[in-house]
Parts: structure tokens; C-alpha cells; sequence
């Protein structure tokens, strides 16, 4: 399992990113996908999960509304669309292979992740 994300960067509040995780080394359009992000100094937190067609999509509450995510099953890729950033959701968002409702075990397979960092 190979996942590698990108697309963090500084926002200001109310800002917008996009993360993309491009995923190999299993077959990507029978998984679930997820993200889940780490503040400093705090547990890993779950944020969306996606279905392996992308006809269903789970949010925690702190992002729903705000985050989208999808998937390319072409290019076995799953993007988070970012919206409306507040200073809460700066973390280290990483993409899984895993479908996820709220506990995030440490041990999860992730990749390197990519920071987020949300400042005026």
C-alpha cells in the first residue's frame, strides 16, 4: 500500500485548498477511502470516508458542510475539497485505506500527509 498526498499549503481563515492522495499498490476502486488529520500535541481525527464508487460519502461533524470529498477511480485518486477553513482545521491530513466512523486506530496505514496550515 503506497499512499501519497499533497495540495497542503497556508490559508487564511475562510479560505479554501484541495488535498489529492494518490493511492497504489492494491485495488483502489474495491476500497473505501479516508481522511483523517492530526493536530499538534492531539490524536489522529477522523474527517470523511468515501464508498469505493463514490455514490456515498460520510463527514464528521466539524467538517460537514464545509469539506467534499471524491474519488477517480481512472486515476486511483481521492481529493478533499476544503472550504471555509477555520483555525481549528489546521493539521496534518492524511489519506487511508479504510472505512472509518469516527475512531481512527494509531496504528492506521497512512501516507507521509501533508500540513494545512490555517493563519491570517
Amino acid at each position: 500500500v503506497q499512499l501519497v498526498e499533497s495540495g497542503g499549503g497556508l490559508v487564511q481563515p475562510g479560505g479554501s485548498l484541495k488535498l489529492s492522495c494518490v493511492a497504489s499498490g492494491f485495488t483502489f476502486s474495491d476500497s473505501w477511502m479516508s481522511w483523517v488529520r492530526q493536530a499538534p500535541g492531539k490524536g489522529l481525527e477522523w474527517v470523511t470516508s468515501i464508498a469505493p464508487d463514490g455514490g456515498r460519502a460520510e463527514y464528521a461533524d466539524s467538517v460537514n458542510g464545509r469539506f467534499a470529498v471524491s474519488r477517480d477511480n481512472a486515476e486511483n485518486t481521492v481529493v478533499l475539497q476544503m472550504n471555509s477553513l477555520k483555525s481549528e482545521d489546521a493539521a496534518r491530513y492524511y489519506c487511508a485505506r479504510a472505512k472509518l466512523t469516527g475512531y481512527v486506530p494509531p496504528q492506521l496505514t497512512r501516507g507521509q500527509g501533508t500540513q494545512v496550515t490555517v493563519s491570517s
